[in-house]
């Protein structure tokens, strides 16, 4: 992010404030300023077309004072059902938190005096995205949930190497962090002017998916695509509102890259998913999801997935997950995440590579597992997450994406003492299909390497009770979004 960028964000994170004594929360802040911000960049960047005569900045700004809410707030309710697909999927269902009609005119007022000119020239995209990182780190908005850090993304997308030919998808969007990194990838690893018409079209219209269920992150996330570059239409491609563990998942088209950090937890109500198509019908979000990339894979499709610890180790229809998911998929790196990167401190969490198999049988022979955990500083605002972090690992898992038997040949397993090792289908299977593996000693923490049968039970018992405490952590959140509805 530049310094303009960063300045105009921090302006913008500021007004929060003006929006305290009004009861508004963080999470609002964001989602009332892109109803805003919206209607000024349509104007800074000439497509108020869009947007119904009578509802545009302008129509707002040039209001008195007095009458300037009310006039907004019809605006909103409008634009919900007129003007371009965009707008109204935006604007869907759309409130104000906004009590008192001078909290609006400040707000009018302080966004008409930042540096469109300089905004534009450094991308509007960029300054959103960082308006959504600013939400994301803000422990009280409960944000953080939806926002997967910006260097983690980046790793996982450089490695998948998304191209043009791909169809890309993310059951699990959020602000669509993932489908934005994947743009970036493609546009800056090829000649876009060089594509001819098809390709153009094909771009548009048929390379990133994705499903996201809240309506408020559903337009958050739409609005970051629109000022990416990425138009969004409901019929073709783009972020579709709904809920992935329903039959609308089932309706995302297969897909031959999959990038994607699910919600933790379990079902509202601890109910089943709606689906019909998954062969182990679970409460849990990330089992369901599990099945769903793996099932929306294409035969050589490729995935990277972020999941907590839970998911490599839980019994029952769990154990049954992972060994339908290894035969299925050729499942060949398991990266062990550093603690602290995500907004609930404690949580643990990996990132599984995986390749959908030409059968349905067989196809992982061997898994190897970089710790990125054991001895590695507590991230937070103090020990900032980057991409450095990510750079030996890149090193060590290759060029090649799909991890083909003739690339993991060419892998080095630094032994007991190294961070990165081989594991065999036979001896995880020995394990009860656990994918929960570790060995170096971590000094950080007092883990050690081989356990005695007591330590490695307590131990066990200790990932189970984190596993239960993430799925609290779920239910906790999507409380909280039922909260929010209610004051809506």
């Amino acid at each position: 992010m530049s310094t303009v960028t960063h300045d105009i964000v921090q302006k913008l994170w500021n007004l929060c404030n003006v929006l305290k004594d009004d009861g508004v929360t963080y999470h609002q802040y964001v989602t009332e300023l892109t109803y805003l911000l919206f209607l000024k960049m349509a104007k800074e960047t000439g497509t108020e077309s869009q947007i119904p005569k009578g509802h545009r900045w302008d129509d707002i700004e040039g209001k008195a004072a007095p009458d300037r809410l009310e006039h907004y707030k019809l605006t909103l309710i409008y634009l919900g059902t007129h003007g371009s697909t965009l707008v109204k999927e935006i604007f869907g269902n759309a409130s104000s938190f906004i009590k008192k009609p001078a909290t609006l005119s400040t707000l009018v007022a302080e966004i008409d005096k930042l540096d469109w000119y300089s905004a534009k020239t450094e991308g509007l995209g960029d300054l959103y995205e960082g308006l959504l990182e600013k939400n994301a780190n803000e422990k009280k908005s409960g944000a953080g949930q939806y926002f997967t850090p910006r260097r983690l993304i980046d790793s996982m997308v450089a490695l998948m190497k998304p191209t043009l030919s791909d169809v890309i998808q993310d059951p699990a969007a959020g602000t669509g962090g993932f489908l934005i990194a994947a743009n970036h990838y493609i546009l800056g690893h090829g000649d876009s002017d060089s594509w001819t018409e098809a390709q153009q079209r094909k771009y548009r219209r048929g390379t990133f998916y994705g499903m996201e269920h809240v309506q408020d992150t559903h337009r958050l996330a739409l609005m970051n695509l629109m000022l990416h570059g990425l138009d969004s239409d409901p019929q073709a491609a783009g972020i579709r509102y709904g809920d992935t563990l329903s039959p609308e998942g089932e309706a995302l088209p297969k897909a031959t890259c999959i990038l994607t950090n699910p919600p933790f937890g379990t079902k509202k109500g601890g109910g089943l998913p709606t689906r019909t198509d998954f062969t182990f019908p679970t409460s849990n979000k990330q089992f369901c999801f599990v099945q769903h990339i793996y099932r929306g894979l294409k035969p050589g499709g490729r995935a990277a997935v972020v999941l907590p610890d839970n998911v490599l180790f839980e019994g029952n229809v769990g154990k049954q997950i992972r060994a339908d998911l290894m035969d299925k998929c050729n499942l060949h790196t398991i990266l062990r995440l550093p603690t602290g990167i995500f907004y609930a401190q404690g949580v643990k969490t990996n990132v599984l590579f995986f390749t959908r198999g030409e059968t349905d049988k067989g196809n992982t022979k061997e898994v190897w597992v970089y710790d990125l955990r054991a001895n590695m500083p507590q991230f937070g605002k103090r020990t900032v997450l980057t991409r450095e972090h990510f750079a030996e690992f890149e090193k060590a898992f290759g060029k090649d994406p799909l991890g083909s038997p003739k690339s993991l040949a060419k892998r080095k397993d630094t032994g007991e003492q190294g961070r990165f090792r081989k594991f065999t289908r036979p001896w995880i299977a020995e394990r009860s299909e656990s994918l929960d593996i570790s060995w170096l000693k971590d000094d950080s923490d007092g883990g050690s390497d081989e356990l005695p049968e007591p330590a490695a039970l307590a131990r066990e018992a200790m990932s189970e009770l984190e596993g239960a405490f993430e799925e609290l952590r779920g239910i906790l959140a999507e409380l909280g979004e039922e909260v929010e509805e209610v004051r809506a």
